[in-house]
């Protein structure tokens, strides 16, 4: 879901002109995917820099076809599961674990 901000730029004309372009571009199949020799189509087009209150009106990040990828949905997951990790993890018998000592 677009961040509050984004929304003005993911409804505008100019974005949805630059995603249908860069879809067709890349003959929209997943370039994750198809890296690895996996023909799947793309359905979201993916902000390698993502998009900030600071950059969304800067068409070098918002617009830049060298900026965007086309994505499957489970590939876009990864993209933004990359983040933060988790400082603890729980056990088999419900014990948490700082991250630190997992072997």
């Amino acid at each position: 879901m677009a961040k509050e901000f984004a929304k003005p730029f993911y409804n505008s004309d100019q974005w949805q002109s630059t995603r249908e372009l860069y879809m067709k571009s890349v003959d929209g199949l997943c370039e994750n995917c198809l890296a690895k020799g996996i023909y799947r189509p793309g359905k979201i087009v993916h902000h390698i820099v993502h998009l900030t209150e600071d950059n969304v009106e800067n068409p070098m990040v918002s617009l830049n076809p060298a900026n965007l990828r086309c994505l499957c949905q489970d590939c876009h997951a990864e993209e933004h599961a990359s983040g933060p990790k988790l400082r603890y993890i729980v056990d088999a018998e419900g014990n948490i674990i700082p991250k630190e000592t997992r072997i």
